[in-house]
């Protein structure tokens, strides 16, 4: 049997790896500092816990600024589309989340042009329905996001804890993929070596039989 080729395993198990994660929904929280005067995407995430249930979703953005006791509505997104519910917000927010599908699972928005007086606490709310072969099951999930606008972008713990972890995983799968090489080059070298020793051995006995045949055709003659 012909050794497998490291490139095609490697291939393969990375094909494999991209079909199992085809699809997947993660919750990630979102980023939580903002530059003035630039975009800035409000993260806000809620995955089915069963994908395979049909389901549909309308979302509300809601925002209270710094220093306020109260939220105002400012934003939804439901099947007819977008609607910029506060003038504040006029012109200045883009949907960025689920797209072609009334199942959504990613409701985050971009807002353009950030200005200090977008600091404050946003929340975000899914209104779900999940539907089941004899009944529905009506859903409300809250999200919450601070938000701080500064004058320049700083690096914070969160974003160097996340490039660390993001460096750990691709370590992590590189050595995983080393060791399945290695594990499948040792098993098919193992199988080529029996394979050799079990035709060394035929021959062995062929060789014995024929000796043993030529011998007694000697004595036969004589």
């Amino acid at each position: 049997m012909a050794p497998v080729p490291p490139l095609l395993l490697i291939s393969l198990l990375c094909g494999l790896f991209a079909l199992r994660c085809d699809g997947a929904c993660a919750e990630v929280d979102s980023d939580t500092e903002a530059v003035a005067g630039k975009g800035f995407k409000i993260g806000c995430i809620s995955c089915k816990r069963r994908s395979e249930v049909e389901g549909s979703a309308t979302v509300e953005w809601y925002f209270r600024p710094d220093g306020e006791s109260d939220f105002v509505h400012i934003y939804s997104y439901n099947e007819n589309g977008p609607t910029i519910e506060h003038n504040f917000f006029e012109d200045r927010i883009d949907w960025n989340g689920s797209k072609r599908s009334n199942d959504i699972q990613d409701a985050s928005i971009y807002v353009l042009n950030v200005t200090f007086n977008d600091s404050g606490t946003y929340r975000c709310f899914f209104y779900r329905t999940l539907t089941y072969d004899n009944y529905e099951y009506n859903d409300i999930i809250d999200k919450v996001v601070h938000l701080t606008v500064v004058a320049k972008a700083t690096r914070g713990t969160a974003s160097i804890v996340s490039e660390v972890m993001m460096y750990v995983s691709i370590i992590g799968l590189q050595l995983w993929l080393l060791i399945e090489m290695i594990y499948c080059y040792r098993k098919i070298a193992a199988a080529g070596e029996e394979a050799l020793r079990e035709a060394a051995n035929a021959e062995y006995l062929a060789i014995a039989s024929e000796s043993k045949d030529n011998c007694a055709g000697v004595q036969v003659g004589e």
